[in-house]
């Protein structure tokens, strides 16, 4: 996009899509809810935080737009900025004001096509690999990565979210849908070109979360246990 283009952009945003569209984040852990967007912007998707739309007009950009109160935006724009250019993962154009006019990436998220009964080839997977490693050579953590962050597009892997590879924490995600892509996808789902609806995926999303809750519980209380057990001899 030229910057004559991306002007006008900037401007539209500010002149027609800021001063009417409605967002909140109810609960965290779940999607915000976008109460009205204004025509002609169209909804791409929607996260715990923020939500992604475009315009007819600007076919190879998108804009990401945090809900008020929640928190990543200033994080996001230095994960960017430390990303730099890299095929699998998309470039911040401009950002000011909770917002972010980000390059458009295009493709289906593993989720989707799961549910659309699309072969997901190990290419896919290897792309990711590779973009995470790229990542981590930049100083990043790659953090939050499932189903719904990743895309593939005509063979190759994509990482759509990277609004939390600042956080240093460990998070499995990543390593876990590739146990499980190894494991049972490519062994039992694919050959069977199974279309899993919704329902079943977002039954299956509640769930390793909150055996990943549990899990983390366990292990604190396990130390706990360890510590008392300690200051008591």
């Amino acid at each position: 996009m030229n910057k004559s283009h991306l002007l006008h952009l900037i401007k539209d945003i500010y002149q027609d899509l800021l001063p009417s569209l409605q967002i909140e984040s109810v609960n965290p852990r779940d999607p915000i809810k976008v109460k009205y967007l204004p025509q002609p912007w169209g909804l791409l998707g929607k996260g715990n935080y923020a939500a992604v739309v475009d315009h007819p007009d600007y076919p190879d950009c998108v804009v990401k737009i945090y809900a008020p109160g929640r928190p990543g935006y200033e994080e996001e724009v230095e994960v960017y900025r430390c990303l730099g250019s890299h095929p699998a993962f998309s470039e911040c154009l401009y950002a000011a004001d909770g917002f972010l006019v980000l390059k458009r990436l295009d493709g289906t998220t593993l989720y989707d096509c799961m549910h659309l009964g699309l072969p997901i080839p190990q290419q896919v997977i290897q792309d990711i690999d590779e973009a995470l490693d790229y990542a981590r050579s930049r100083g990043l953590h790659p953090h939050d990565v499932h189903g719904r962050n990743v895309m593939m597009h005509q063979g190759k892997g994509l990482v759509v979210d990277i609004s939390d590879f600042l956080h240093q924490e460990a998070c499995s995600k990543w390593n876990d849908l590739k146990k499980a892509y190894y494991w049972l996808y490519r062994p039992v789902l694919r050959p069977l070109r199974l279309r899993v609806p919704y329902s079943a995926l977002n039954m299956l999303r509640k769930s390793y979360r909150l055996a990943t809750s549990l899990k983390t519980f366990c292990c604190q209380l396990v130390l706990k246990l360890s510590y008392f057990k300690y200051l008591k001899q």
